[in-house]
């Protein structure tokens, strides 16, 4: 359809993902409580994790409909990112 247009979100290094896709932006604060970890170990279990950098440079975990990535950058810049309408920041 005309004016329809994919928004993809850059989450660091070379990794892009389609912004429709995510369910949850979440803040990496130096202290990661039990419930992530969880979500980070059975991401690891299942084989969707994606480290686009360290455990200790993580700022943002992003879960989408069928991965979940640590990213670098922080959960308020991707969340912008996200609801940016004139294409990628």
């Amino acid at each position: 359809m005309k004016g329809d247009y994919i928004m993809f979100i850059h989450l660091g290094s070379d990794q892009m993902i389609s912004a429709d896709k995510v369910v949850a932006i979440i803040n990496i604060d130096s202290y990661i409580n039990i419930t992530l970890k969880e979500i980070i170990e059975l991401g690891q279990a299942e084989k969707n994790l994606h480290l686009i950098c360290s455990m200790d440079r993580a700022k943002s975990l992003v879960i989408t409909d069928s991965d979940i990535y640590l990213s670098p950058i922080s959960s308020i810049t991707l969340y912008k990112r996200s609801h940016n309408k004139g294409g990628v920041q």
